[in-house]
């Protein structure tokens, strides 16, 4: 089992470089905008990365984060934690074909948001902020940047 802040930046450029790679799966979409609620969170508020990281980063992940709420019709009055929790399990319903249940989850959204999930476009501040988390999590170099594996 790995670090799951580490996880999300390793993938951060597969899972949300180019956003349109999700067009056609509503499940891919939630869980890739759950990840941006998880990294954005994690920047925010966890002192490995949040005391060091460069301010353009966090920047970048709470533009992103707001460009993909505006996608997906989820406000911005949602917290976080809330959102990220409702996004995997939205993700989770519609993996196992259940599309009511995934609005459910995600009943604080605008009407239709499985499908502008599934219609899911490339979003370049998403894009501009997973390019950001990749060079963040490689810079390192005397105490800054966040190498993870020491916890």
């Amino acid at each position: 089992m790995g670090d799951p802040l580490r996880g999300a930046a390793v993938n951060a450029e597969r899972l949300l470089g180019d956003t349109s790679r999700w067009h056609g799966d509503p499940a891919g979409a939630a869980l890739a905008a759950a990840q941006l609620e998880f990294l954005t969170r994690s920047f925010e508020n966890d002192p490995r990365v949040s005391i060091t990281a460069d301010f353009g980063t966090l920047h970048a992940l709470r533009m992103a984060r707001l460009e993909m709420r505006r996608q997906i019709g989820m406000p911005a009055s949602v917290p976080g934690e809330v959102a990220e929790a409702n996004l995997r399990a939205a993700a989770t319903a519609l993996r196992e074909g259940s599309t009511a249940r995934a609005e459910t989850y995600l009943s604080d959204c605008r009407y239709g948001v499985i499908q502008r999930l599934t219609d899911m476009p490339r979003l370049a501040r998403v894009s501009e902020a997973a390019g950001f988390v990749s060079s963040e999590l490689w810079r390192g170099g005397s105490g800054r940047g966040f190498r993870l594996s020491g916890g």
